[in-house]
């Protein structure tokens, strides 16, 4: 096996082997010796890739924004020459039930570092993941509208930070435990699509 294909290896047994443990226990129970413990890594291996366990959950958090990139991205590409809206939209829109769920292990990190975000570093650390995650939205809208299947009028950044403000609320708000019969996933899926799909009319249009 090349040294390549070894890193990447143990960092998919890290990863795992956190994601597992915060499910079962939480994360502020979770400690570096049980990831150690489960994971089979020694502390050096582990520091090889993060310098604290903060940091090792935030890579668990890139490793799941990654995991529906590659969804989105996947559903675009296999489409060929005949480029489909509903495809790619519901690589993004399936996994929008989790953003109010309290098992949720992305909801249960963030939880974990909000709490912490008294913390200069933690807050740097937890800011940096929004951005990323908004430049991921602006991603996904930039190639639908690149790929015809996104209208093409609307504004690609603005149009991101307005669904990643949304998404933090409703991950927020799912783990603080309100409910709300006004605004649910389900609604915030429907006027995703209502935005992004092309020939949407905007309030005011003739």
């Amino acid at each position: 096996m090349k040294q390549e294909e070894r890193r990447e290896q143990t960092k998919r047994i890290l990863l795992e082997a956190t994601e597992e443990l915060i499910r079962e226990q939480g994360a502020s129970r979770t400690t570096l010796n049980d990831i150690m413990k489960r994971s089979g890594l020694s502390k050096g291996a582990i520091f090889h890739y993060v310098s604290s366990k903060d940091e090792l959950f935030v890579l668990v958090l890139r490793a799941k924004l990654a995991e529906q990139n590659e969804q989105f991205m996947n559903e675009v590409n296999k489409q060929g020459d005949i480029k489909q809206f509903d495809g790619p939209m519901n690589a993004i829109t399936s996994g929008m039930s989790r953003l109010e769920s309290r098992d949720d292990v992305s909801n249960l990190i963030l939880m974990y570092l909000i709490g912490k975000s008294d913390q200069p570093e933690i807050a740097d650390i937890v800011a940096g993941f929004y951005r990323e995650a908004t430049a991921t939205s602006k991603e996904w809208i930039v190639t639908g509208q690149e790929a015809g299947v996104i209208t093409k009028s609307i504004d690609a950044k603005r149009t991101a930070e307005l669904f990643e403000l949304l998404s933090f609320g409703l991950r927020m708000r799912g783990l603080i435990g309100a409910t709300s019969d006004v605004f649910s996933t389900k609604e915030y899926s429907d006027f995703i699509i209502g935005i992004l799909r092309p020939g949407h009319r905007k309030e005011g249009d003739d």
